[in-house]
Order: C-alpha cells, then sequence, then structure tokens
C-alpha cells in the first residue's frame, strides 16, 4: 500500500519550527548572566534545536502543506517543541526535573499550559531563576498557540494557514478576524501580548506602591507570563498564595480575560464592544464563574468548606472578604484551568472539593487560552437537550440551535457532541488505569484523587487534590502513569481529535 500521507512535509516544517524556538532561549539566557547563573542549559539547547532543526528542514526544501499533512505537522510540533524545552532541565540537572521523565513531563505541562507539575515545594526553591523562567516562558508561548506565532511569522505557512490554526486551537470553530490569516495570526498575538504587559505592569506597580512587598519585577514577569496563558507555573512553592490579597484580586480579571475568546477582543478594540456582550457564550462563562464563586464562597464563610483549621485556614470563617476571594479565586482558576492557588485547598471538605471537580470540566471559551470541554459545548449540549423535550411534545416543529446569531449545522452538533463523549470515556478509562497503576506500586490514591489527576492532565487544568494538590506535586506517580500523563496533556491541548486522526491506519493509506 502506498502511504497518502508525505511525512516529509510535514518534517521539514517541524524542523522550521524548532528553529525559531531559538529566539526566545535568549529570555532565561539573558536570565542567567544577570543573575550569574550557568548559561550552559540553553547554550546546548540552541545548538541542538538548531541542527535537528536545520537537519529536518532538508528533508523537503520547499513544502507545500496539505490537509494530510497538516494534521500532522501540528501533531509532531506538539511533541517536538516540548522534548527541545526538556533540555535545559537535564543540562541544568537541578532537583526531580533532572530525570529524562520528569522533565518531558514539566516541559509538556509548560508548553500546553497544563500547570501540573512535578516540582514539590521545596524542589522548586532549588532551581535557578534562569531555569524557572524557561519554565514560565514555555507556558506563554503555548498559550496562543505555536502554531499561530509560526503562521504570524512564516509567509509559507499563510497557505493552509487557517487548517492549521483551527487544528490548534481550543474550541470547535476557528473565526477569522481579517481577510488574511496572516494578519488574522498577528491580531491574536497582539491582543495576547498587549493583555500580558498590562498584567506585568498592574502587578508591578502594586509591589512599587507597597501593596505587595514580594512582587518584584522578576515575579512580575513571571506571573504576567503564566497568567494570560492560564498557565499557572510559578516561581514560587506556595503559588498566588505567597502574595498579599491585593495581588489575589489583581489575578482575577487576567484569569477571565485568558478565559475569553480572543475574538471578541479584537472586535471590541475594533469599535464592536456589542459583539463581547452580547455573546451567548460569553456570558455563560461568567454566568458560571458567578455560581461557582457563589457556592464556594457561601461554604467558606460559613466553615462548611473547611475540613482542617490551621491557623490561617481557620481566620475564613466569618470573614465574608477572605471567603469571597479564595472561592472566586479558585473558581477562575478551575473554570479557566489556569491553576493557580490562592490557599492548599487541600484543607477544603470534600462536598467543596467536589465542586472544583466539577469546575474542571467546564474550562472557558472556544479561541482562548483555557483548556477542558469548553463552556459553549455546554451550553449547546443543554439546548440540544431542551429541543429533544419539545419535539417529544411537538414531533413536527423544527427548532434550530443557536449560539448568539449563528444557526449551527446538524453536523457541528454531532462533532461537538461526539467530542464531549469522546472526552468523557477517554477520562474515565485514564482514571481507571492511573489508579489501578498507582496500587499496583501499593501507594495511597483515593479515587477522588485519581480522577482530579487525570482530569487535571487531560484538561490541562494543573493541579488536582490530596497527592497532586496545589502544594504538592505528580511525582509520586510510577515513571509509566507520568509518561501516559504527558500523552494525555498532548492530545488534550489539541482537543483530541487533531492526534487520533493522525494514529488511525486510514489516515496514512486509505
Amino acid at each position: 500500500m502506498d502511504l497518502h500521507v508525505d511525512y516529509r512535509i510535514s518534517l521539514s516544517l517541524v524542523g522550521t519550527v524548532l528553529k525559531y524556538t531559538t529566539v526566545p532561549l535568549f529570555l532565561p539566557l539573558a536570565i542567567a548572566v544577570i543573575y550569574g547563573e550557568s548559561v550552559l542549559p540553553f547554550v546546548v539547547t540552541i545548538v541542538v534545536a538548531l541542527a535537528v532543526g536545520i537537519g529536518l528542514e532538508e528533508l523537503h526544501p520547499e513544502p507545500e502543506l496539505g490537509r494530510r499533512e497538516g494534521f500532522l505537522f501540528v501533531s509532531l510540533t506538539w511533541l517536538a517543541v516540548p522534548l527541545v524545552g526538556m533540555l535545559p532541565y537535564l543540562v541544568a540537572g537541578q532537583g526531580t526535573i533532572a530525570s529524562p521523565v520528569n522533565a518531558l513531563f514539566e516541559s509538556m505541562s509548560g508548553f500546553t499550559t497544563t500547570g501540573s507539575t512535578v516540582l514539590g515545594e521545596i524542589s522548586v526553591e532549588r532551581h535557578s531563576r534562569s531555569i524557572l523562567m524557561w519554565r514560565q516562558l514555555t507556558q506563554w508561548l503555548g498559550g496562543m498557540g505555536i502554531i499561530v506565532l509560526m503562521v504570524a511569522i512564516l509567509p509559507k505557512l499563510s497557505v493552509g494557514g487557517a487548517q492549521l490554526m483551527e487544528e490548534e486551537a481550543p474550541g470547535f470553530s476557528f473565526e477569522r478576524l481579517t481577510p488574511g490569516i496572516r494578519e488574522t495570526a498577528r491580531a491574536l498575538w497582539r491582543i495576547y501580548i498587549g493583555f500580558t504587559l498590562l498584567a506585568f505592569g498592574l502587578y508591578y506597580a502594586l509591589h512599587l506602591v507597597g501593596l505587595a512587598p514580594n512582587m518584584d519585577l522578576y515575579n512580575a514577569v513571571a506571573h504576567a507570563l503564566t497568567t494570560m496563558p492560564t498557565g499557572g507555573f510559578s516561581p514560587e512553592a506556595r503559588s498566588v498564595e505567597a502574595f498579599s490579597p491585593f495581588i489575589q484580586w489583581a489575578v482575577m480579571p487576567f484569569m477571565l480575560i485568558a478565559g475569553t475568546n480572543f475574538a471578541l477582543f479584537w472586535h471590541a478594540f475594533n469599535g464592536r464592544s456589542d459583539r463581547l456582550f452580547e455573546n451567548a457564550e460569553f456570558r455563560s462563562y461568567v454566568g458560571t464563574v458567578g455560581f461557582v464563586g457563589a457556592i464556594l464562597t457561601a461554604f467558606l464563610v460559613t466553615g462548611l468548606g473547611l475540613a482542617e483549621t490551621p491557623e490561617f485556614v481557620g481566620t475564613i470563617p466569618g470573614n465574608l472578604e477572605a471567603s469571597a476571594r479564595h472561592a472566586l479565586f479558585q473558581s477562575l482558576a478551575f473554570i479557566t484551568t489556569t491553576g493557580y492557588a490562592s490557599m492548599d485547598f487541600n484543607t477544603w471538605s470534600e462536598p467543596t472539593q467536589t465542586v472544583l471537580l466539577f469546575a474542571m470540566f467546564l474550562g472557558g471559551s472556544v479561541g482562548s487560552a483555557a483548556g477542558s470541554i469548553k463552556i459553549v459545548r455546554w451550553y449547546v449540549i443543554q439546548r440540544v437537550v431542551r429541543r429533544e423535550l419539545l419535539t417529544d411534545v411537538h414531533p413536527n416543529a423544527v427548532i434550530p440551535i443557536r449560539v448568539s446569531d449563528e444557526v449551527l449545522d446538524e453536523e457541528t452538533i454531532y462533532g461537538l457532541l461526539a467530542f464531549t463523549l469522546l472526552f468523557l470515556v477517554l477520562f474515565a478509562v485514564s482514571t481507571l488505569l492511573i489508579y489501578f497503576d498507582t496500587h499496583r506500586i501499593e501507594a495511597d490514591l483515593t479515587a477522588l484523587e485519581a480522577m482530579s489527576a487525570t482530569i487535571a492532565t487531560l484538561g490541562n487544568v494543573g493541579p488536582g487534590f490530596g497527592i497532586v494538590g496545589p502544594m504538592n506535586s505528580f511525582l509520586p506517580f510510577t515513571d509509566a502513569a507520568k509518561l501516559y500523563m504527558v500523552f494525555l496533556m498532548w492530545i488534550g491541548r489539541l482537543e483530541i481529535l487533531t492526534v487520533l486522526v493522525v494514529l488511525t491506519p486510514s489516515y496514512w493509506w486509505d
């Protein structure tokens, strides 16, 4: 049988991407020079990325991307870039990420903006500022999308760029904002960069006026780079809990922005702010955040949401500001899949953690940096259920499914339902695999912890509960389990189907 895919084209373009990944490496390299740290991890990675990239480019000097090659290119790019991204960790040889499996886990978690980590509370503090900056930067690069960035800067990806961005972008639809796909990619990146700079400015301004003493210049940059991609990596071992309440409140609007469809901001900045407030998904998204936040606030302010009462937690019941702050912060962090923590929610009661587990399945908007299933899919599902109930009573009624002013065709609805079912089935199977693998080594893992570890990686959410809580890590899992979770992060970032298409025999030979 003859192959129907010219894999050399895909590999050649992957090589081009790897060449360009050397550019952001100069930021942590500069940090290393400033703080007198070793530059070797970044120099070695730059040399390797250039050598491999140039070598792969030679496989097909003038690639012409077809639809099948596009699927392979996107899938391989999101595998190859984290493989290169793990090299600084290996060369540095510091802490738990000095081993290949752990380094790959951390790198994949970074680029997919998952935020799950194998660095424990003590381990984070052992690493150099330059290595931690690279860790933060991987999330920022992956937030808007590596392929979107490449389409924005590489003319040869303009042809076929719409398909590539659609395969990479989170959600079931892609909106072309301008006549040229390259300009659309640039517009999205300009918005992303603008909000990142705004976040940095606010964080650092709070430090300058004395409201956030430890939010220095380095921390302001690091947290701006991990807020906007909904990543959650922090150079602080206790995440955002390490900062003042002013910073925690300041981070919240940027998490909300990061979970919003960036195309709506483009319309707003071009005089169509009504598109933002008339959008059904955005209204559902904001309403869901408010609803979950209100439930958690009620739990915390009454004390019913707390399982443990150490001194710092015991001050929350009866304190409406603290209860609302932590409740809303964690609602945003979980729904937008940011992965930050304003406190150790392992101290929360099981009913409260169950609400958070529910929030992990929601996700932000399509076209945002958020992961998981996405609000718009749940919106459409409830509309489909409502239609089915109405047609049972009125069998001749024709009831279209609308999202804002757009009528969805039945093929789109079928694809949406198929994705959601596939996501839930994969979650269930993966939970069992992780649970049984952990008990194979006689580790103590509860069902809630296994479920949270699975959705945390498949949904690119970040921390879970128990041993994978916000102040703990994924380090206790076996190498086999961690590699499987690397797979979950990879396919979760590409919304499963892009990778599964490449793994089917009919893609290659039919």
